[in-house]
């Protein structure tokens, strides 16, 4: 069970781990062992998201959702498959936790009195500037 927060925990059964050969300087080693983690999470199927969450975990994950909505982290950043395997469990958890705050709702504003006669001024000035760089004519 992987705890993201105190509301979600998403089981191990719904993570499926696939080690691959990592890229990268590593010598032989990297050409033999297969250290680098493919983490794969089926967010559509997920019983332990709301939609709202999903939502916004689509958005943040861009590129890393397949159109299937299975959410592909992949960790090649250590010399052992313990290691990236952490590191993309740990990935996972903080993209979902992040997903799970909801945004702030904005709150419309009306521009104060003073700050449209500064903004007025402002482009009273600008173009006071502008019009005394036009070319002049001498007669």
């Amino acid at each position: 069970m992987l705890k993201v927060t105190s509301r979600i925990s998403i089981d191990d059964a719904e993570l499926e781990e696939r080690f691959i050969r990592a890229s990268g300087p590593g010598g032989q080693n990297v050409n033999k062992v297969s250290t680098a983690v493919e983490l794969r999470f089926n967010v559509a199927a997920s019983p332990a998201l709301s939609e709202p969450i999903r939502k916004r975990l689509q958005q943040l994950a861009g590129r890393r959702m397949t159109d299937e909505g299975i959410l592909v982290i992949r960790s090649d950043r250590f010399r052992t498959q313990e290691r990236n395997r952490e590191d993309a469990r740990e990935r996972l958890v903080e993209l979902v936790a992040e997903a799970a705050v909801p945004p702030k709702p904005r709150i419309k504003t009306r521009p104060t009195l003073a700050s449209k006669k500064r903004r007025l001024d402002a482009k009273t000035r600008r173009g006071e500037v502008k019009r005394n760089r036009a070319a002049r004519t001498f007669d």
